[in-house]
């Protein structure tokens, strides 16, 4: 008994399961958060697709309502210019007609003081009759083209409402997409943040791996590799002791990407560059060619070691893109180099 007694204090309190728990606890607190994010960017991305289409058809209809405002005034234009048409005609019939009733006057007048006369009375009531039935016809014209611009009236103070109410939508259409791209922008910069956050990971581990030496230098967020650890002069095949510094890099970034959510389009971009110095081989004609076979042995190595080729960027910048453009040859050696840098796609 004293025994078991003893053996059990020596083993002490088991505190493993309650450490898997918490464990699996926060990987499922991850994978929901993980997952509402990836259901809130479709959504928002559908009630943006939906908005713009919205948007479309209210800026045709604007445009149909300006075309018939614009058509509806031409036509008031047009009534206007017949009225006032009509309105000098009424005028010179008031006015041929107060002639015609002056010459009746003094015609009536003489007929008092002679019958011979009578012939011509007769003759200036006639025109005045004629007068008064075409002063008639043109009130009848004036009055039917009152109505007819009331109408128009009528109709543009209606289109005016309706192309309100469309501005009105259209400006409430405005407010709801800004706010969605207010979202989306949030969102893009916290990607952006998490992105930043694995790149300094994956270039914190680089540091440990390939230590500090000469020929391996940091600028910005870019590994500098002089051209000399993977290749030989005007050459763009791999040496051993290069894939051996390719080999912990592609250790590097495989224990990270499985770290990288999926939907952070990420990449690992290699670029080729050379010095100044003119190479014209039947392999290389320039140094073009050159700098972007490097940059492509390089990601074809790390496609060999499990890489994604979707993850990898090949890029030849020839000697259009040098660090010291000082022209001596410790300048060159620098300008000979490659370049690692984890962007977003």
């Amino acid at each position: 008994m004293a025994l078991s007694r003893g053996r059990r204090r020596t083993e002490g309190i088991n505190y493993w399961p309650g450490f898997v728990d918490a464990l699996s606890t926060l990987l499922l607190s991850i994978i929901m958060i993980l997952s509402i994010f990836v259901l809130g960017q479709f959504f928002l991305s559908q009630e943006v697709t939906g908005k713009d289409e919205a948007l479309n058809q209210l800026n045709a209809q604007v445009a149909e309502l300006s075309q018939l405002l614009a058509l509806e005034r031409s036509n008031e234009r047009n009534a206007q210019e017949q009225l006032s048409a009509l309105n000098a005609s009424l005028d010179k019939s008031n006015s041929d007609k107060t002639r015609l009733q002056g010459l009746l006057d003094v015609a009536q007048a003489d007929a008092a003081a002679a019958n011979a006369n009578s012939g011509q009375v007769q003759q200036v009531q006639g025109e005045l009759d004629n007068q008064k039935r075409l002063s008639g016809q043109a009130l009848a014209q004036v009055d039917l083209l009152n109505q007819q611009i009331s109408a128009l009236r009528r109709q543009i103070a209606a289109l005016e409402q309706a192309l309100d109410a469309s501005e009105s939508k259209d400006r409430e259409s405005q407010t709801k997409i800004a706010d969605l791209g207010s979202r989306l922008n949030a969102a893009l910069a916290q990607r952006v943040q998490e992105l930043s956050r694995y790149r300094s990971d994956f270039f914190g581990r680089l540091r440990d791996v390939l230590g500090n030496r000469p020929d391996i230098r940091i600028v910005g967020d870019r590994f500098v590799f002089q051209s000399e650890v993977f290749f030989q002069a005007g050459q763009a095949t791999l040496q051993p002791e290069g894939k051996a510094e390719i080999d912990k890099i592609a250790a590097a970034l495989l224990d990270l990407q499985d770290k990288i959510p999926n939907d952070i389009p990420w990449v690992l971009r290699v670029d080729g560059h050379t010095d100044d110095r003119p190479i014209n081989s039947p392999q290389f004609p320039s140094n073009w060619e050159l700098s972007a076979s490097r940059a492509i042995a390089v990601v074809q190595y790390l496609i060999s070691k499990g890489i994604p080729a979707q993850r990898l960027v090949a890029a030849g910048f020839g000697e259009f893109q040098p660090i010291d453009t000082s022209g001596t040859d410790e300048a060159r050696n620098r300008n000979r180099r490659i370049e690692l840098k984890l962007t977003e796609r």
